[in-house]
């Protein structure tokens, strides 16, 4: 089995960690919200978040040419109830009637998370392989931001047209 150094299990734990916080905010999410559709859009984030943590786990021992790799890291310290999604919680309740347009706004700011901790890991990945899974799921968690965006904007009817005159494609106004 090959060793990992410190860093590269503090990042391993960390992104592990981050999946399943995310994972258990979007399953309190899915719970609080009333709207079917809202309901159903959080459960699948949910579960892509749980699908996440599998491509993570696979294409990581398939780095390290082993599963060997999960003893090294403390699964332990990543169980139990997390802060963050227990501040997350408090926020949706003080929401109050506006706790699904909240959990929308906190989504939001949890997939950013996700893409600049996954960008930045990238950028210190100094094998390839584990630098394209950073990559990878930086993606996906720009398409979730992107998802959750457009939700807000439906939602709140904050979504607007531009008009061809505000704006032009080659970055002159």
């Amino acid at each position: 089995m090959a060793k990992i150094s410190q860093d590269v299990k503090t990042l391993i734990q960390d992104a592990i960690s981050l999946e399943i916080n995310g994972q258990a905010f979007f399953n309190q999410a899915a719970e609080i919200t009333h709207n079917e559709l809202g309901k159903k859009m959080f459960v699948r984030l949910a579960q892509e978040e749980v699908k996440h943590l599998e491509a993570f786990s696979r294409l990581f021992s398939k780095i390290m040419q082993s599963d060997d790799w999960k003893k090294q890291v403390r699964s332990e310290e990543l169980k139990g109830p997390s802060p963050v999604i227990q501040e997350l919680a408090q926020r949706m309740k003080r929401a109050e009637g506006q706790s699904e347009v909240e959990a929308l706004r906190i989504g939001m700011e949890l997939e950013q998370k996700a893409v600049d901790f996954f960008t930045t890991s990238a950028a210190k990945m100094g094998d390839p392989a584990a630098k394209e899974i950073f990559e990878k799921i930086a993606d996906e968690e720009r398409f979730h931001y992107d998802l959750l965006l457009a939700q807000h904007d439906s939602v709140t009817g904050s979504g607007f047209w531009l008009d061809s005159s505000e704006f032009a494609m080659d970055g002159k106004y």
